[in-house]
């Protein structure tokens, strides 16, 4: 598996793999796809602080994972948020942990010296990838979202590199 800064071309297989997860309810508040075209301004915000990055498998794009600021404040640029969204024909492979851990090295390139993740509560698989990096709640939002008449909690787990 490789890593590579996104290049728009890439734009419409990211949509595909985020769209993927949407019906799951578990990593997204997006309650229907979305399209590319939605997402031209999400894609074209991403700088050298902030990349966008995809993992391929050869010539297959595999996932994906964005470091997006946090907040939108000059304060906090040495925050970001993180997000990695995988292919489901891979997932529960060791993906997500190598893409943590990909991202957890480019940091001091970066100037990027905490991490914030906001993840549902009741998704398990990423709660425990984050906290197998040592990442820890920083705070909870009990039932913010209503996913298909269930209210749900956001966890926000976080970690300083400094």
């Amino acid at each position: 598996m490789e890593f590579r800064k996104a290049v728009h071309a890439d734009l419409p297989r990211i949509v595909e793999i985020y769209n993927q997860i949407i019906p799951s309810r578990l990593a997204t508040a997006d309650l229907e796809p979305v399209i590319v075209a939605d997402c031209e301004d999400w894609f074209a915000s991403f700088t050298a602080t902030h990349p966008l990055w995809v993992m391929t498998q050869g010539d297959q794009i595999i996932g994906w994972v964005a470091l997006e600021p946090f907040y939108g404040r000059p304060a906090y640029e040495h925050t970001a948020e993180i997000s990695i969204y995988i292919d489901q024909a891979v997932r529960h492979q060791g993906v997500g942990s190598r893409a943590l851990q990909f991202v957890i090295d480019q940091l001091p390139q970066l100037g990027i010296t905490a991490i914030v993740a906001y993840i549902f509560g009741h998704n398990q698989p990423s709660l425990k990838l984050f906290h197998r990096f040592a990442f820890a709640e920083w705070g909870s939002l009990p039932r913010v979202a209503e996913l298909d008449g269930v209210q749900r909690d956001l966890k926000i787990l976080g970690r300083r590199f400094d």
